[in-house]
């Protein structure tokens, strides 16, 4: 069992290729490690504390910057298979011959192109404020949310009260203690995004939501076990998308949170750790 916890555990950095990727790695060493895959414009910083530590008691916590992104050299990709290219050069880094993977957001978009890109690698799979290629609204943001990202925020970090979560006072009294509790590290914090992150990552998440197939055949060749998990009124990737992916997956769980939004999993983060605990160990 590693000791590192969340706001612990030192930067590591592996190079594959040219690209030195930035990553953490803590938590106890039993069972296939768990990686994750961070939102659009997210650091190894946004991830949660709260849902972080609770699953490192029972696996390896594996977070990192994917190319391109903050400590991470690199370019980011401007397709989601491209991105989902340069996650997989990094698990295939570090010597990963299995893992269950965690996608949030954008990254629950790149976490189904490497289920298909590399079935063999990936054990169970957990899709977080996520939809299918071609979803309901996913081709761009709504403007409602176009608006909250051209805002002006002092901490700039307080976006995330009105991204993530909803505008009710539990809602976004949850929010302001997820604000504390990725603000607790202090050492060894990562950097900034660059400049090009936003446009690159922008193109990928249009070229995904590009709709095309409806009847979402792709899913189907997607064999693994699968959790969905999203708020009630998703402003980013509209919540409808989840459901989707529930019906047309071929052995999937939908969790949807009441009074929630996009960060559902971190209001509701008790009840979220229970749920991924009993799907990954079932």
């Amino acid at each position: 069992m590693s000791t590192f916890t969340h706001d612990t555990v030192p930067t590591q950095f592996v190079d594959v290729n040219g690209t030195t990727y930035a990553y953490r790695r803590f938590g106890k060493k039993a069972g296939l490690p768990l990686v994750f895959l961070q939102h659009f414009t997210g650091t190894l910083d946004n991830w949660d504390p709260a849902v972080t530590n609770a699953i490192s008691l029972e696996r390896e916590v594996i977070i990192f910057d994917n190319a391109g992104i903050a400590a991470s050299t690199g370019e980011v990709a401007t397709t989601i298979k491209g991105i989902a290219a340069t996650a997989i050069a990094f698990i295939d880094g570090l010597g990963l011959e299995q893992i269950d993977l965690y996608g949030y957001s954008m990254g629950s978009f790149v976490a189904q192109e490497i289920a298909l890109a590399r079935p063999e690698l990936i054990r169970r799979l957990i899709l977080v404020g996520s939809g299918p290629r071609g979803g309901e609204g996913l081709e761009s943001f709504s403007p409602e949310a176009l608006a909250m990202f051209g805002a002006t925020y002092d901490p700039a970090d307080e976006l995330l009260l009105v991204t993530l979560f909803s505008p009710t006072e539990t809602s976004q009294a949850a929010g302001r203690k997820f604000l504390d509790r990725i603000r607790a590290r202090k050492a060894d914090r990562d950097v900034a995004i660059n400049d090009k992150v936003v446009p690159a990552q922008l193109a990928a998440i249009a070229e995904w939501g590009t709709p095309g197939d409806s009847t979402y055949a792709y899913l189907k060749n997607i064999n693994i076990p699968v959790l969905v998990v999203n708020g009630k009124v998703d402003v980013l990737f509209p919540t409808v998308n989840s459901y989707l992916l529930q019906q047309h997956l071929n052995d999937a769980k939908l969790v949807l949170y009441p009074d929630s939004n996009h960060g559902a999993q971190y209001q509701f983060h008790e009840d979220f750790i229970k749920e991924v605990s009993w799907f990954l160990n079932k």
